[in-house]
């Protein structure tokens, strides 16, 4: 008589559930899985049968019936090791070394030849699924039990061998299931170093305190020395823990490659920063079998493009989809999938290729062709979605100011967590966090300026000829220099700043 499992595929990062058949008849010994099984799955067989051997129990070869799996839907392919687990308890369950109820139950693990259950990715995704479905319980390695145990409402039973999970099932000796633990608000205990260090840039910092409080995208274009990369850095420091839906959200995707720490809710925001050989694949994510690529990596965190035009020019086309919708759709000949990709761009650029173009106390060596030619190496589409275009000059060693205090330090940090408060209870009933991901349906209805700001806009907006999107641009952050001002209308001053910030005449003259 045939058994039935349950198990889950991770596609992308998100979970299906999968089926796990087995059944046997007399005959020559056979041990076949069908179901479109990669090869990881294939070379389960002699992964299980060593295992079971090893534990004492009775192997496949040790019986003459031909033994067949089925991994159903059969049209998806299944890849992986996370099917050792519950095809051998299948196999258990079917020649009756076992018995219990299998219909409230999801099981996933890798096996070792002896018999011990090793970690597989994407079981958070799985856990949230199950607990979707309907399923009371889910069988996993213990490594990763912390990691289900996130989602509440489910039970967690983290087994580290097959002996040990059979003595469980057949109620000779109960796991303990681990428990659900209530997401608790993470202090940060950093005191913001790596900002506080940095040497004037007074005009930097508060652009990076903006960015912080909206989740803006921003542009620093200086000479080589001027401190860019070690801005972008520090932007760490201003920003917020994740909230328990953004971690959620985060952890789903660092569990779908393996990348958890530990088995703990991610707390800190994700910093990405690829190097400017990264292929377009690597950066929006794909392969032969779709994965998330470095713009998921950097979900609800952010991602550093330093050196920004020595980027080949199809990688930065690639951003602007995501940089405008928050996601990246991902086809390929075996299916499409989209992946979550709400993050920060953060990128760094010099004024040209020697870097000294505009420099007072340097001199660039530099033909005017091959400074416009540097430059339009970002296209004009790609530079209306960063929000904050900003210069950063380089500082002489004669600046001579202390580093900045941690207590002043943490009135910026608490005004930009202040600022962000205020946006999570003006999006509570929207899937929205940041004033930077306001679309244009809802920009109307959550920024509202006074008469004076919206004349000051239009007359900013008819005077350079800027594009729609860079009107939406200026009013998103406008809402959010209010928002650090505590302030429920946006007024002419807001508005003013924004506009200082959105619209870089230096870079805007370099390309024309």
């Amino acid at each position: 008589m045939s058994v039935r499992l349950f198990s889950a595929s991770i596609n992308g990062i998100d979970a299906q559930l999968i089926e796990v058949e087995v059944d046997s008849t007399p005959g020559l010994h056979a041990f076949n899985i069908v179901g479109l099984p990669d090869k990881a799955v294939q070379e389960s067989k002699e992964r299980i049968a060593s295992a079971i051997r090893t534990n004492a129990l009775i192997p496949p070869s040790a019986k003459h019936k031909r033994i067949i799996i089925n991994l159903a839907p059969a049209d998806i392919r299944k890849e992986g090791p996370a099917y050792d687990l519950p095809i051998a308890v299948g196999y258990l369950l079917e020649t009756e070394q076992v018995k219990f109820d299998t219909s409230d139950k999801v099981f996933l693990g890798e096996l070792s030849l002896n018999g011990a259950i090793k970690p597989v990715n994407g079981v958070l995704s799985a856990a949230i699924l199950a607990k979707n479905i309907g399923f009371k319980e889910i069988i996993v390695p213990a490594t990763n039990a912390g990691e289900a145990s996130i989602i509440e409402g489910l039970k967690v039973f983290g087994a580290s061998t097959i002996t040990e999970l059979i003595d469980h099932l057949s109620g000779i000796k109960p796991l303990k299931s681990t428990k659900y633990q209530a997401p608790k608000t993470v202090i940060s205990e950093d005191d913001g170093e790596a900002f506080r260090l940095i040497k004037g840039q007074e005009t930097a910092k508060h652009a990076l305190m903006v960015a912080a409080a909206g989740g803006h995208n921003i542009l620093m274009s200086g000479p080589p020395g001027s401190g860019k990369t070690l801005l972008a850095k520090a932007l760490v420091d201003l920003m917020p823990n994740l909230s328990f839906p953004e971690a959620i959200e985060v952890t789903r995707i660092y569990s779908s490659l393996g990348l958890v720490n530990g088995s703990s809710l991610m707390s800190n925001r994700p910093f990405r920063s690829p190097h400017h050989t990264s292929s377009a694949p690597a950066m929006v994510g794909g392969g032969t079998n779709p994965k998330p690529g470095e713009i998921s990596l950097a979900h609800r965190g952010i991602l550093f493009l330093d050196e920004l035009p020595e980027f080949p020019r199809h990688v930065l086309e690639s951003l602007r989809e995501p940089l405008e919708e928050g996601l990246i759709t991902v086809s390929r000949a075996s299916g499409s999938m989209q992946l979550p990709a709400k993050f920060t761009l953060v990128a760094a650029m010099n004024p040209c290729p020697c870097g000294n173009y505009g420099e007072l106390k340097a001199d660039c060596i530099c033909s005017p062709m091959n400074v416009i030619r540097y430059r339009k190496k970002i296209s004009g589409p790609l530079l209306d979605r960063i929000d904050i275009q900003i210069n950063v000059p380089r500082e002489t060693s004669s600046t001579n100011q202390e580093p900045m205090p941690v207590k002043k330090f943490n009135e910026i940090r608490e005004k930009v967590a202040s600022a962000r408060t205020i946006q999570l209870a003006r999006f509570k009933n929207s899937k929205i966090f940041t004033n930077a991901e306001i679309s244009y349906k809802n920009i109307d209805k959550w920024c509202q300026l006074e008469p004076e700001a919206e004349k000051l806009l239009q007359n900013a907006v008819a005077s350079r000829s800027l594009s729609l999107r860079a009107y939406h641009k200026i009013k998103k952050l406008s809402r959010t220099i209010a928002d650090l001002d505590q302030s429920e209308l946006i007024k002419p001053n807001h508005v003013a700043e924004a506009i200082s910030l959105k619209i870089n005449e230096k870079l805007l003259g370099e390309n024309n």
